[in-house]
């Protein structure tokens, strides 16, 4: 009896084994399957997109020819001194029109005809439509290089115009220690101890510093100008509002109407090469924090400059080899960022005020400037950034008022 009930627990406990292991071959085919949705899709590729050049922007479309969009009409912000400024639906301050001048197209460089997002899909290597950033002025960090024989004649005009509307949110990157400007801009003056000559080596060294600072700042967009750039607030703002800063985003212009070749010496021995665009530091560049923070381990504490020794750049070549040869993040060419190296005369009059950045020769071309009226002659005047800054900011103390006419 003892016996017969030992061959059936055994013979029970079989058969529950058996049962169990049906089970768990049938779970899979019991479950839905998938929906396609859920699926994680590939990433669509698409060539650069570019900002237009005064006044209509083209975006190419994969496998077709540039089609240029007509551009509209947009408002100029007042009062971009502190953290108050901004435009579009997503900014605090009030945007209003300055009657001086015609109104802007930049907002209308990045949308449809039909009202969508002009620059939808792959931006800077993301996939899905640009979402707006709801940005003010303090979360730009404004990188200015120059060098000390420069504090004087360079400086004190930028102090005077458009870093008046930005103090806090510009930073000085030079290389000698200065009182005058150290009393001037407090912290603000980043005194790299870098080389003063106008070498390869003194240049990285400056922009691996502006980079470390730009990390430590927390801000969300890094802005890289030259000492004889004019950064028109209003309309940095309203471009670098038209993205994310999480997401991948490198603009600027390029110098060159072709990508750059050179030795790859980091991902390989320099027996090959790589080509890539860059945005010219000397009519200055924007970068997101997203793509920033991607480019640490080839430019953070020290790296940009080794990055650069191998690959034998200056700055800005090596900022878009990092972005562009080994990110893989495209650049997105636009032609509101304006250096001396171009003929800033060609630039249309009425179009003056909507661009990013302008510049003027220097003492090889003194005659390279913007065409723009206003109270101030080319003698009184002969960078024109003076006249800028007062049809943007006509309540400078040191503008001229316009006199009413007197009625007959």
């Amino acid at each position: 009896m003892h016996i017969a009930s030992v061959g059936v627990s055994k013979l029970c406990f079989l058969f529950s084994l058996a049962f169990c292991g049906l089970l768990l071959l049938l779970i899979p085919v019991l479950q839905p399957l998938q929906r396609q949705g859920d699926l994680p899709q590939p990433r669509p590729h698409t060539k650069p997109a570019r900002v237009g050049k005064g006044s209509a922007s083209t975006l190419p479309k994969p496998g077709g020819p540039v089609v240029p969009i007509p551009a509209g009409k947009t408002a100029l912000a007042q009062g971009l001194n502190g953290s108050s400024a901004g435009q579009g639906r997503s900014i605090e301050t009030k945007v209003m029109r300055n009657d001086n001048y015609r109104p802007g197209r930049i907002a209308d460089l990045h949308r449809s005809p039909e009202g969508g997002s002009l620059l939808g899909g792959k931006v800077g290597g993301l996939t899905g439509s640009r979402s707006r950033d709801p940005l003010e002025l303090k979360d730009i960090f404004i990188a200015v290089k120059t060098t000390k024989k420069y504090h004087k004649s360079r400086l004190e005009l930028l102090f005077q115009t458009w870093v008046s509307q930005a103090k806090e949110q510009t930073y000085i990157f030079t290389d000698g220690e200065d009182k005058e400007l150290r009393r001037r801009a407090g912290a603000n003056i980043i005194n790299t101890n870098c080389s003063a000559a106008h070498t390869r080596q003194a240049l990285c060294c400056k922009m691996s510093v502006e980079y470390d600072k730009f990390i430590e700042s927390q801000k969300r967009w890094f802005c890289h100008v030259d000492d004889d750039n004019y950064v028109i607030l209003p309309s940095l703002l309203q471009l670098l509002s038209s993205y994310h800063h999480s997401q991948d985003v490198y603009l600027g212009r390029p110098s060159l109407d072709h990508p750059i070749e050179a030795a790859e010496r980091v991902k390989s021995d320099g027996s090959v090469s790589v080509k890539f665009w860059f945005a010219t530091g000397g009519a200055g560049f924007c970068i997101s924090r997203g793509l920033a923070l991607k480019m640490s381990p080839w430019a953070s504490l020290g790296n940009f400059i080794s990055t650069a020794e191998k690959i034998r750049l200056p700055d800005d070549c090596t900022v878009g080899y990092i972005i562009e040869a080994l990110l893989e993040v495209t650049l997105t060419h636009t032609h509101l960022f304006h250096s001396h190296l171009e003929n800033l005369q060609k630039l249309p009059t009425d179009t003056v005020l909507e661009q990013v950045t302008l510049s003027y020769g220097g003492f090889e071309n003194r005659r390279n400037v913007v065409s723009i009226g206003g109270a101030f002659s080319l003698t009184e005047d002969p960078s024109r950034f003076k006249t800028v800054h007062c049809l943007l900011y006509p309540n400078t103390d040191w503008c001229p008022r316009v006199k009413p006419h007197k009625k007959s």
